[in-house]
């Protein structure tokens, strides 16, 4: 297969042997978990139990809203000891209710859903059971899977491109659980209808793909090809990955389905598999804990709700080099301020970095209009012109300029020579249009409750006035018989008043 090249990009050095090579540790549950209702993009799952209330491990916590939304389940059985609202580690510092879980011993389960006949089932049934088993896009974006499968595809990709230098947690997973990155492939492609499915993993992982092969070779049943791509970040980026892999653009302002495709992260393709085979709901995943700033790197099958200090605490703790916690890798992710943070469905890493390896702040220069970041822009973006729109808070221009189209990689922060923070000044402006964007519809909702009111109040006024000239034209209508009957009357008062 011909693979394409996308534009800029960077080699980095990587770092995930440390993590890669050690098999996947259970993570044992800890006292208390804090599973929050939003683990995925859209909105927040409404809450499903009450406090006090005693829960069993799979039973559904929150209920998927009526719009972009999932379900999320409890990873455990035990006891709510509150519902409130908490922090989310988003760059924005959205909030969300999460429901607070004190653990039992022995853990009790709810009976799993039955089996499907996936290759037998229709489209809609394995669609539902994603949407059941809450099933989201595993690879950090989170987006409901079950709404990703509603559209009929030519193409399914299973993204198995780990571009970011730290984050070995899908890497491991294809070493071991292969076979059900293949399975969940399959399901994919008959939920989707699409003609192919295509696998792909970077060159640095050869264990992955000695792995993938063989589960291609013995489940595969000839509807997986697997595609190796350079090891240039950011090649998982899904624009990124279809391009390399397809040669096509997404067009601005659209999505893969555009053209026919849909990207699927690995970790997505085998939640999927365990909700058809299994019945199991998306309540734990595997993540890597790695850096410096760890005494033990490697990665975990972790319950979602567990906080970030009892992983920390199964990696052996914090080294004296530990300076920056970060959910994600050192590219994309977001650092926090402290280990309270829960793991979600979307946390497929925690690194913790030394001091030695922060930019310092205080050294920001002047833009010398070099161009470097144009240049390494995987997006087409002119970013030197960004900064100056989003500075100057010229938002129309912002837009015309694609800030929408930035992906966050931070590609244009590693090579910049003034050590100008520019995803974090496009992150700022992305939120403001987006707040822009909700303050203008609330004030069009308003205008047109506003236009509804005057329409009601005017034909209401027409409506008083009708019922007013009716009720004129009665009494109008009334007096002339009134007349006619008083000058009948008069009449024959007359003749008798004339008769002999």
């Amino acid at each position: 297969m011909r693979l394409h090249h996308f534009h800029g990009g960077l080699s980095l050095p990587q770092h995930k042997a440390d993590s890669a090579e050690q098999p996947i540790a259970h993570c044992p549950l800890p006292a208390e978990l804090n599973v929050p209702l939003l683990q995925h993009s859209g909105l927040s799952a409404q809450p499903a139990v009450a406090i006090g209330e005693q829960v069993l491990a799979g039973q559904l916590l929150g209920t998927a809203d009526s719009g972009r939304s999932a379900h999320v389940h409890s990873p455990a059985s035990g006891t709510v000891l509150a519902i409130a609202d908490g922090p989310l580690a988003y760059p924005t510092g959205l909030s969300a209710p999460h429901v607070r879980i004190a653990v039992d011993s022995p853990q009790r389960a709810v009976t799993p859903l039955p089996v499907l006949d996936w290759p037998h089932a229709d489209a809609a049934q394995l669609i539902a059971r994603a949407h059941a088993c809450g099933i989201v896009g595993m690879g950090g974006a989170g987006f409901p899977s079950a709404q990703k499968l509603l559209v009929a595809r030519d193409t399914v990709i299973l993204n198995g491109a780990e571009c970011e230098p730290y984050i070995a947690c899908d890497d491991r997973l294809m070493r071991d659980y292969a076979n059900e990155v293949v399975m969940g492939g399959r399901v994919m492609r008959r939920a989707t209808g699409a003609g192919r499915v295509l696998l792909a993993l970077e060159t640095a992982m050869p264990e992955a793909l000695a792995a993938c092969a063989q589960a291609i070779a013995e489940c595969g049943d000839g509807e997986i090809e697997l595609i190796v791509v350079p090891t240039i970040y950011p090649a998982g980026g899904e624009r990124q990955l279809i391009r390399v892999l397809t040669g096509n653009e997404v067009p601005r302002g659209g999505l893969p389905r555009d053209i026919g495709v849909v990207v699927h992260n690995v970790a997505t393709a085998r939640a999927l598999w365990r909700a058809v085979a299994h019945g199991e709901a998306c309540t734990r995943r595997i993540v890597s804990v790695t850096g410096p700033g760890v005494q033990r790197a490697g990665n975990w099958d972790v319950a979602v709700g567990t906080p970030i200090s009892h992983l920390i605490a199964q990696a052996g703790g914090y080294t004296q080099a530990a300076a920056r916690l970060i959910i994600g890798g050192p590219m994309m992710g977001v650092a926090v301020a402290n280990d309270d943070y829960p793991i979600s469905k979307i946390s497929n890493c925690i690194l913790v970095l030394a001091d030695g390896q922060l930019r310092d702040p205080t050294r920001e220069l002047p833009c010398i209009r070099c161009g470097d970041c144009a240049r390494v822009c995987p997006a087409y973006l002119l970013p030197q012109l960004l900064l100056g729109e989003v500075r100057g808070e010229q938002w129309p221009r912002a837009q015309q300029q694609g800030i929408f189209d930035c992906i966050e990689c931070g590609c244009c922060d590693l090579v910049c020579p003034s050590q100008i923070p520019l995803t974090q000044h496009f992150r700022y402006g992305k939120s403001e249009l987006r707040v822009r964007e909700r303050e203008a519809e609330r004030a069009d909702a308003a205008r047109l409750r506003h236009q509804q009111r005057q329409q009601r109040l005017t034909e209401q006024q027409r409506e008083r006035e009708q019922r007013h000239t009716t009720q004129q034209d009665a009494l109008t209508s009334n007096a002339a018989v009134d007349a006619a009957i008083a000058r009948a009357k008069a009449r024959r008062e007359a003749r008798g008043t004339d008769l002999p």
